[in-house]
């Protein structure tokens, strides 16, 4: 069963950071692009962060500086790095895989990702 979930959510102060994490099961990530998106309450889902290989990755304008995408392939797993986070930071995250070779390098399209998680909450909140 092909799965990603997430985890490392959750409440945190502006100026906080978090780490969330994607775990892959049933299927390897090695030839797999990886995209962070996120949902806030009424707005449209955008993309974040991805990543299709080594020295290929994007970032949303709002994210810049503050966001990292990294994957270990060796634990199957994918990370964001979220510093200096802001209360315009809060919604829920998901993470997403896609066929590596397919996958923009400077946007992040959702139609573009053929695996997504559940979903991980940030709130970001004094």
């Amino acid at each position: 069963q092909v799965q990603l979930v997430e985890s490392g959510g959750g409440l945190v102060q502006p100026g906080g950071s978090l780490r969330l994490s994607c775990a892959a099961s049933g299927f390897t990530l090695d030839y797999y692009g990886i995209g962070w998106f996120r949902q806030a309450p009424g707005k449209e889902r955008e993309g974040v962060s991805c990543i299709r290989s080594v020295g290929s990755t994007y970032y949303s304008d709002s994210v810049k500086g503050r966001f990292t995408i990294s994957r270990d392939n060796a634990k199957n797993t994918v990370y964001l790095q979220m510093n200096s986070l802001k209360p315009e930071d809060t919604a829920v995250y998901y993470c997403a895989a896609g066929i590596a070779r397919l996958i923009s390098t400077r946007q992040c399209l959702t139609r573009e990702f053929n695996y997504w998680g559940q979903g991980t909450q940030v709130t970001v909140s004094s």
